[in-house]
């Protein structure tokens, strides 16, 4: 499994384990979450992200459930998770509107809480998990950069923002965010072209892309982009998701893919894009199939 280093004090898995479904399955058992761990391990996947909204603000307490029954796993992973936003479900059912809360207050509580539902003393990356309209960007930088102080936290970074989210918290921030969390794949590709890859690749931050699958609708695709990830899955003897994660990892920004499933024999087979080597010619085969044209 390659490795990306995110920072001097972070290093993490190219190809990650999302777990927002994890408490979705008919089993949240200690046993079978450590199963899907246990699978990612073997094949180098060590890293693992999670949120506070994930099942409703119940994903942490499954993932949690596991690493209290084998304290043993804990070393072995990165854990990311996210804070900021509250929703009308669970512990913040009596919200009256779903919002997103940067305050200090928020956030140091959201660590807080997130630490004892997954019983670990630290967080390997924290992100923010929304940009926020009334984001004060000093008190949330401070925080911030506060929680990195204490050892509760030991990297930051933030998801879904903008390049111009991303300044605007960074000047209020002595901690050096290491990454942006954001959605591409063969079903959105608008990062390669809005800027918004290309102000992390100039940078050299990483990226983490969520929904690398498009949702699983990719699976199903048909039409151009269909042929094409069937004859390339079929030359590399990988099915089609392998070659979807495979065309971002051939990216020279060194993307790294959020995958997530259920299905534990999925599971094993997350690292097959590894196994799949695309030339220029053939990422473009796939880029133009999803753009819907040829390129200018």
């Amino acid at each position: 499994m390659n490795r990306v280093d995110l920072s001097p004090t972070l290093s993490m898995s190219q190809i990650v384990y999302g777990m927002w479904r994890l408490g979705d399955d008919s089993d949240t058992s200690a046993a079978h979450v450590e199963a899907k761990i246990q699978a990612c391990l073997a094949q180098g996947i060590t890293t693992f992200d999670q949120a506070d909204i994930y099942g409703d603000y119940a994903a942490e307490a499954v993932l949690g459930g596991a690493l209290k029954a084998n304290k043993a796993l804990r070393d072995q992973m990165e854990i990311v998770t996210k804070c900021d936003i509250i929703a009308p479900c669970g512990r913040y059912a009596d919200a009256k509107v779903k919002h997103y809360d940067t305050s200090r207050r928020h956030i140091e509580k959201s660590v807080d809480t997130s630490l004892s539902e997954m019983g670990i003393e630290h967080i390997d990356l924290l992100l923010i998990h929304r940009p926020d309209p009334m984001m004060d960007h000093h008190e949330t930088g401070a925080a911030l950069d506060d929680l990195v102080a204490s050892g509760k936290v030991g990297n930051i970074g933030v998801s879904n923002f903008r390049p111009w989210d991303w300044d605007l918290l960074q000047s209020g921030m002595k901690t050096k965010l290491v990454t942006n969390q954001i959605e591409i794949s063969l079903g959105e590709i608008s990062p390669f072209t809005n800027g918004d890859l290309a102000f992390h690749q100039k940078q050299g931050d990483a990226v983490m892309a969520w929904s690398p699958l498009g949702g699983g609708a990719l699976m199903g695709a048909s039409g151009q982009l269909g042929a094409v990830l069937d004859e390339l899955a079929a030359e590399n003897d990988v099915d089609r998701a392998a070659i979807a994660v495979a065309f971002l990892l051939a990216h020279p920004a060194k993307i790294l893919p959020v995958m997530g499933t259920n299905n534990l024999t999925r599971i094993a087979t997350l690292a097959d894009a590894l196994k799949v080597s695309l030339d220029r010619e053939s990422w473009y085969r796939l880029y133009e199939a999803a753009l819907g044209q040829e390129v200018p």
